[in-house]
């Protein structure tokens, strides 16, 4: 039987960190960054955790 092949969609959005848990980009940091102060900027360029529940069916679409 062939290889699972990762959701290439999901693997671009999240990274699976040494510890197992799933880590995920913050929204809000793209665009209108203007009008947002240095501190909020700053804290949404900081990686986020994936709740558990999500975690488990991300894990899966990954391979990991």
């Amino acid at each position: 039987m062939p290889k699972m092949k990762s959701h290439r969609g999901a693997a671009k959005r999240f990274k699976v960190s040494p510890t197992g848990k799933v880590r995920r980009r913050r929204a809000n940091a793209n665009h209108l960054l203007e009008k947002k102060s240095g501190t909020r900027k700053r804290r949404l360029n900081s990686p986020a955790l994936v709740a558990k529940e999500d975690a488990k069916k991300i894990k899966r679409v990954l391979g990991a």
